[in-house]
């Protein structure tokens, strides 16, 4: 069609002639509401940044001389940050004369990861940095399934569901 005429005809039809394909021989075009086309482009981008999962680190500090309640606490907080799709950054503290003992901060790191095995993994190990210790955690992508379906409902022999409550039993 003639440039000429599909212009009349797009502003006949009230809407915009859009050259889609200029390289191609002939150049293609089409009818189109510009304004409309351009806003719903700028609604997919804006769904697809939505649905993007920001991943953020968080950083968790511990001494070596940290006390057991403390330490159940912070690690507490460092597997709720893990449930929810975050890195963790572990950092050990050394003051004084506690960086002549690594291992003490090495003991710790290694208490965390046993006890966040099954939802954690160690994606850089830990390595000494000048007075700080540092280890980064990662969510365990396998791990996930796991703690969804945990808790369920059991089902009595007549078919009745009998809920399990779950129980946290803490020493103090």
């Amino acid at each position: 069609m003639a440039t000429r005429d599909a212009l009349a005809l797009a502003r006949s039809l009230d809407l915009d002639l859009v050259e889609i394909a200029p390289t191609a021989q002939p150049p293609v075009c089409r009818i189109m509401d510009y304004g409309k086309f351009k806003f719903d482009e700028a609604q997919k981008a804006k769904e697809s940044r939505r649905k993007t999962q920001h991943v953020g680190v968080k950083e968790m500090k511990y001494r070596p001389k940290i006390g057991p309640g403390d330490f159940d606490t912070k690690t507490r907080l460092v597997e709720k940050f893990l449930n929810e799709g975050h890195k963790v950054k572990i950092t050990i503290m050394f003051r004084g004369r506690e960086s002549a003992h690594p291992e003490l901060g090495k003991k710790i790191l290694d208490r965390i990861v046993e006890r966040l095995s099954e939802i954690a993994k160690v994606e850089s190990a830990a390595k000494l940095d000048g007075r700080n210790m540092i280890m980064v955690l990662g969510p365990d992508k396998k791990a996930k399934p796991k703690v969804a379906e945990s808790p369920q409902d059991e089902v009595s022999n007549n078919g009745d569901a009998i809920a399990t409550p779950s129980v946290n039993v803490e020493e103090g």
